[in-house]
């Protein structure tokens, strides 16, 4: 007895250490979800801020690069993951975007706004030796010219075209005066003007400093309404009576429903960083412009950014460089070649006189529902786990080997998703998981 009650006390002390511990949030690694490939720019600037939120949060702060669908996935993850405080997004300015054009439903409402931290304004390039010293200038020759100027800075429908097509509607310019000439980038654009193929690139002043030092391209605006640090010389679109500013922004967000305590510490941790010399060197010495914004201000700037948004790309020019193709345009060519496949061999049977016995029929008719099945929780699952689930359910009926089905499904849908998501940029459902 002498004992026992030592032993008591020290277990339940133990027991209260670790229950104290709990209560001190965080207690495990974060995650930081990047919606972009590793080493491009918005995954340096998470890796760096990550290093630095370290030091706030004293637990690790692991960066996951969430790519494809053109930010779809990133966005959706970090928009769908469990409201606990361990899960933050670096999001970008695609989030304005995605919504407006039918690539997901992932709007800035989906999610709980901690702090902007980088905002990089568009700007208009032209070739040095042409006749244009600023954008005044420009929307002269557009107004009074016959043939169109061809202009580029990134795909079809990217946020270089939004910006320039903004402009184009502020100054009540003729749509028509601007070709757009879709190049995937804007290193690839910038070199197609210094080539002659081009007259004028929309993009960020970070993308072109190189072209601007050596003389080989000339900025004739920002569109922002405060002069750039990274082009303090270039006069702004508001300098020159033009009310229009636009950029790629990026900022850390929460999912919705996190508590309100551990979202107060995370915006503190947040802005700290985002404050600190460390890390303002770090985006100077990037070329990426500093704009911290707290939570409120950074929600308020979301709204009316995906207002201008909303406003640009429900316009018929703009709706013309949207791609038709959805999230269901390939599930729907699944599903039609299996219907197709399914009639084609009905068809057969009949004209050779074949009789197909009850097992048969019921393998046909378990494959049709397994579609319909793929139809409907597609949205849901994701393209991946439904299409992987059907695969593998379909070549079973068809009294395919367990090992045969289950190694053709593992390599066949992966692979689909890889060429049509990846590479091919075409919205997939994206599901609980992102994919």
């Amino acid at each position: 007895m002498k004992t026992f009650f030592p032993i008591v006390w020290l277990v339940a002390c133990l027991a209260t250490v670790g229950c104290n511990r709990r209560e001190q949030w965080p207690f495990r690694p974060v995650t930081l979800i990047c919606p972009w490939s590793a080493g491009g720019g918005t995954d340096r600037v998470s890796r760096q801020f990550a290093v630095q939120l370290e030091s706030e949060l004293g637990v690790p702060v692991n960066v996951v690069n969430a790519t494809g669908g053109g930010g779809v996935t990133g966005h959706t993850r970090g928009a769908t993951a469990t409201a606990d405080g361990y899960t933050l997004t670096m999001a970008t300015v695609e989030l304005n975007m995605l919504h407006w054009r039918s690539l997901c439903p992932i709007t800035p409402d989906s999610f709980e706004p901690l702090a902007m931290i980088n905002q990089d304004p568009a700007a208009i390039f032209v070739s040095a030796d042409s006749a244009w010293q600023s954008v005044r200038d420009l929307e002269v020759e557009l107004r009074q010219s016959t043939e169109s100027l061809r202009a580029s800075g990134t795909a079809a429908g990217g946020i270089w075209h939004l910006a320039l097509l903004g402009w184009l509607d502020r100054s009540d310019l003729p749509n028509e005066s601007v070709t757009w000439v879709s190049i995937n980038g804007a290193a690839p654009s910038l070199q197609e003007l210094m080539a002659g193929g081009l007259e004028i690139v929309c993009c960020s002043i970070p993308e072109a400093r190189a072209l601007i030092d050596a003389g080989e391209i000339r900025c004739l605006g920002v569109m922002s309404k405060e002069r750039s640090p990274a082009a303090p010389e270039v006069a702004t679109f508001a300098e020159q009576g033009i009310d229009w500013s636009i950029g790629a922004w990026r900022g850390l967000l929460f999912p919705q429903g996190v508590p309100a305590d551990r979202a107060r510490q995370m915006r503190r941790a947040v802005l700290n960083v985002a404050n600190s010399n460390e890390f303002r060197q770090f985006m100077a010495t990037s070329g990426f412009q500093l704009a911290v914004a707290d939570g409120d201000q950074f929600d308020a700037f979301l709204a009316q950014t995906d207002a201008d948004f909303g406003e640009i790309l429900n316009q018929p020019q703009m709706k013309q460089h949207t791609s038709v193709i959805g999230a269901y345009f390939l599930p729907s060519i699944l599903a039609t070649l299996g219907v197709a496949i399914g009639a084609f061999g009905w068809g057969v049977s009949r004209s050779t006189q074949t009789q197909c016995n009850a097992i048969e029929y019921r393998s046909l008719l378990g494959c049709a529902a397994f579609i319909c099945l793929f139809m409907v929780l597609c949205e849901t699952l994701g393209y991946v786990i439904s299409a992987g689930t059907m695969t593998l359910a379909m070549l079973l009926m068809l009294r395919v080997r367990l090992l045969i089905a289950v190694t053709v499904t593992a390599v066949t849908i992966p692979s689909l998703y890889h060429v049509f998501a990846v590479v091919l940029g075409v919205p997939l459902p994206w599901g609980w998981l992102g994919w």
